[in-house]
């Protein structure tokens, strides 16, 4: 089976058509947000993911879709001779964080970055050093990308998505390249945790899959965090403060009170890395009546995880337990778990991306992320999906940055991925519906 470009579209400049995309995708607000009722969460999102529905069409690409709950799925297909290769999916997500401003993106394009600090005219405050940016002093001479100071840029993961859409432009365009079949998925809503809920792995009809969303140049994943959240509700007794002694019961302070219960000097984000998992108060919010509190629990193990659950139920029944005229409610919640549980039984899909990025020039490497993709939760589900590097650093914040000569070794890995799914890839049995 081959694929057939369209007519009109030719590509003259493979890296700059790499940066209008990008350019053009981070200025679209698609900031997600928790508990909207709503998916996907934030109207921002569909006006990204009709435009990549529309560009997609654009470019020739088969079976293009954009499903109710806000997934965009294309077809590329594969120039192979044998239909026993399998078909490999490549997924980004249009949604970028609610943890810092992100409408009104101004991106800037240093060219030829010479070195030394970065300076973003909008907030001079914010500046790209080797303290806040240490691999930036690696790009001397490469373009940088950033915002300017005054949001986040959005690289995570718009860097993906363009890479994504870069590389269909590319195979559309030259028909007889040997390459497996490509499933392309964009998602809405990953970074507040939902972002393949509703993804049907029989409508995404792929046998191995991986996520762009990493950061340095030549990383792979395949070992992430499990994670749970867990939701506390504290329900006081409420009465006119007036009318108060001896009956109201302060929500708020037995919240302080489990706050205080927490590890502070150990177990928490700011005191914990590498393979050391963490508990993380992470939002709280109410009066005095009623208070809710999301505790993050994260661990590389699922012994670690299930403990720290533990722990935090331990602490709220000691809060119950002093307070009986109160409510405490503890209800832990499963978010995502450690991928290589699953792709340590067959590491064909870590092995041919690390030789995809070493035929584009690059040494790969790997670590384990401190944190979770949409990977992590397909890998469970059975479709085995590690994550590649986009090359997007500092992401959540006004410090973000991405290399543009990074985004492109990105393109030229795919490429060499798909080509060696093609050869090597007969008989692998990832997910088969």
């Amino acid at each position: 089976m081959s694929a057939q470009a369209h007519p009109d579209y030719v590509i003259a400049d493979p890296l700059k058509d790499l940066e209008d995309r990008f350019l053009r995708y981070v200025r679209i607000d698609t900031q997600s947000r928790d508990n909207t009722g709503r998916f996907p969460s934030t109207e921002g999102q569909w006006e990204l993911l009709r435009l990549l529905a529309d560009e997609m069409r654009d470019l020739g690409a088969r079976d293009v879709t954009l499903t109710e709950w806000g997934y965009v799925m294309a077809t590329v297909p594969g120039a192979v001779r044998v239909d026993s290769i399998p078909t490999v999916a490549l997924l980004a997500h249009v949604d970028t964080s609610p943890d810092y401003p992100g409408a009104g993106v101004t991106p800037i394009v240093h060219r030829s970055y010479r070195g030394g600090p970065i300076v973003l005219p909008g907030d001079p405050g914010q500046v790209l050093d080797e303290v806040t940016a240490p691999g930036l002093s690696s790009k001397v001479g490469e373009d940088i990308i950033t915002a300017d100071g005054r949001t986040l840029l959005g690289a995570d993961d718009k860097a993906g998505v363009a890479i994504i859409m870069t590389l269909a432009a590319q195979l559309l365009a030259e028909p007889g390249r040997p390459r497996a079949p490509l499933r392309i998925c964009f998602t809405p809503d990953e970074e507040v945790g939902h972002g393949v809920d509703h993804l049907a792995l029989p409508d995404l009809a792929a046998n191995v899959a991986y996520t762009l969303d990493g950061e340095s140049a030549g990383e792979i994943v395949y070992e992430t965090f499990s994670a749970d959240r867990a939701t506390v509700t504290i329900s006081g007794v409420s009465i006119h403060p007036g009318d108060a002694k001896g009956r109201m019961v302060n929500a708020l302070r037995l919240a302080g009170r489990l706050s205080e219960l927490l590890p502070r000097d150990h177990c928490t984000p700011e005191t914990t890395e590498g393979r050391e998992g963490y508990i993380h108060l992470h939002e709280m919010h109410g009066n005095a009546a009623r208070v809710q509190l999301r505790i993050l629990l994260r661990d590389f193990e699922t012994d670690g995880l299930e403990a720290k659950g533990r722990l935090v139920r331990s602490l709220c029944e000691q809060v119950q337990q002093a307070e009986p005229r109160a409510r405490v409610e503890c209800v832990i919640e499963p978010q995502y778990r450690n991928m290589r549980t699953w792709l340590e039984n067959d590491m064909r899909p870590v092995r041919l991306a690390e030789e995809s990025i070493r035929r584009a020039g690059l040494q790969p490497f790997t670590r384990p992320t401190r944190g979770g993709t949409d990977g992590s939760r397909l890998t469970e589900r059975g479709l085995p999906t590690p994550n590649l590097f986009c090359g997007a650093h500092n992401p959540h914040g006004p410090l973000e940055w991405v290399s543009l000569q990074d985004m492109g070794r990105a393109v030229e890995t795919c490429r060499h991925l798909l080509q060696l799914w093609s050869e090597e890839g007969e008989g692998y049995h990832g997910w088969r519906g």
